[in-house]
């Protein structure tokens, strides 16, 4: 959102291909991995859903701590489509939506190879369309979130809080 917010939807194209792209290689990595550890899964899922709600309450806090100064850094370097596929390895989210959607949605009814590409395609299209959604209203709101960015960034943080609060009480 932030990329399309200052340079457009148009240039942030590369980038969701990039995360389109390492998102369906992470989705394969997870189906196949997921098959090998299907009676290990139950055990660390507790773990890993710690370890997610703590990185979320991270996330949120660098949202309500982040100050908008102005300048650009390397953030023209990071908004390539190589960024965005090499972002995927490291987000902590989208492994955990792979591995959670596939071993209690997909494995329980099919584990043939056709079937685990297949849902990896769909798997990593619904998340492209979620970045590319992120995009487009960082471009449609590229005026509105300047002048109100300190507020935006408040109830971004709270939602993000809300999700990992209800991760934990689930």
């Amino acid at each position: 959102m932030l990329f399309a917010n200052k340079y457009g939807l148009k240039k942030t194209m590369k980038f969701c291909l990039g995360v389109g792209t390492g998102f369906l290689i992470v989705m394969l990595l997870c189906s196949y991995f997921n098959l090998l550890l299907k009676n290990f899964i139950p055990k660390i899922e507790f773990f890993m859903t710690i370890l997610g709600a703590i990185y979320m309450l991270y996330l949120a806090l660098k949202i309500v701590s982040s100050k908008n100064n102005g300048k650009n850094n390397d953030e023209d370097r990071n908004n390539s489509f190589f960024m965005g596929m090499l972002l995927q390895f490291i987000n902590p989210k989208g492994i955990l939506y792979g591995i959670t959607a596939i071993v209690t949605f997909i494995l329980p009814y099919h584990n043939s190879n056709f079937s685990l590409i297949m849902y990896s395609l769909f798997l990593a299209f619904v998340g492209f369309v979620s970045t590319f959604c992120w995009s487009l209203f960082g471009s449609v709101f590229q005026k509105f979130l300047p002048k109100y960015r300190s507020q935006f960034n408040i109830v971004m943080a709270l939602l993000l809080m809300y999700s990992a609060i209800s991760i934990l009480i689930k």
